[in-house]
């Protein structure tokens, strides 16, 4: 069934562990994480950009094929579909589709600006049911044409955001979306600690998921980290088995050229990650 994050993510606060978001980017990826998490009995978060919406033929066309899929696949775990990295206006596009989460990304505007469309958009949220997430500090790589360079996060200015009543939290402590860079520093536990001190019991959002080593996860994890967000490594995979598909000549067998047989690769190697992640994370069993 299709709910807000809210509920799930306090609950994984409380609990020590984390609920993954998977982006999703087709009709094979959400099948497939829908799939694992009914499987693995998780609660699941499913996030859209507005890249990849666009992709999909609008955001629309994204809620109507989730909610479908949701009910023909006969999904029982608690799924979120959520915006991911939101702009002003894309939260109200969502809004009107029929998503029951989402994110609005202030972190690029002066903090003043930032607190007041943050504050405009958690009352017209929370009005309509839906959960909401913010950011504070650029997560550094690039989302959709928003290029940050891994921030640290004022803890001052995480609280301030707080404060407007959205539902969770991503501050920036020095990760970053895509592959991560040989010389990458590892993540600052230090900002971390003194954040998760200053919002309380406010579940924190964990972007970049992809190439953080598991020792760093588990211990985000204990610092009140409960949403940790994954695209880049579900990516990788299906591009990795999708061709060694083609390399190993299956698409010239029979009709190996149809395309439920030619991403079924694919469509295998985003389970076994995401029943990877979802075991790391512990939300396992949580649902």
């Amino acid at each position: 069934m299709l709910v807000n994050a809210k509920e799930m993510l306090d609950k994984a606060r409380a609990g020590k562990y984390a609920v993954g978001q998977f982006n999703i980017n087709n009709l094979e990826w959400t099948k497939a994480i829908l799939l694992t998490a009914q499987e693995l009995n998780s609660p699941v978060i499913l996030g859209v950009s507005e890249g990849a919406g666009k992709y999909m033929c609008g955001f629309e066309t994204v809620a109507a094929m989730v909610a479908a899929m949701d009910k023909s696949l006969g999904i029982t775990v608690p799924v979120a579909l959520h915006l991911d990295h939101g702009s002003y206006e894309g939260c109200y596009k969502c809004i009107k589709a029929g998503f029951t989460s989402i994110m609005f990304d202030g972190s690029h505007f002066p903090i003043d600006e930032n607190v007041a469309k943050t504050t405009e958009l958690v009352n017209v949220a929370h009005g309509l049911g839906l959960s909401i997430e913010a950011e504070v500090g650029a997560i550094g790589g690039e989302e959709d044409g928003v290029i940050g360079k891994g921030e640290c996060a004022d803890p001052a200015e995480c609280k301030q955001i707080a404060d407007l009543g959205v539902d969770f939290l991503a501050a920036g402590i020095g990760n970053i979306h895509g592959v991560y860079p040989d010389n990458w520093e590892g993540l600052s536990f230090e900002t971390l600690e003194a954040i998760n001190k200053t919002v309380g019991d406010m579940p924190l959002v964990l972007h970049g998921g992809t190439g953080i080593p598991d020792d760093m996860i588990t211990k985000a994890i204990s610092l009140g980290v409960a949403k940790i967000n994954v695209n880049t490594e579900c990516q990788l995979v299906f591009a990795d088995a999708t061709r060694g598909y083609v390399e190993a000549g299956k698409d010239k067998q029979g009709k190996g050229f149809d395309p439920r047989k030619l991403l079924a690769p694919g469509f295998e190697a985003i389970k076994a990650k995401v029943k990877e992640k979802m075991e790391l994370f512990g939300s396992v069993g949580k649902a």
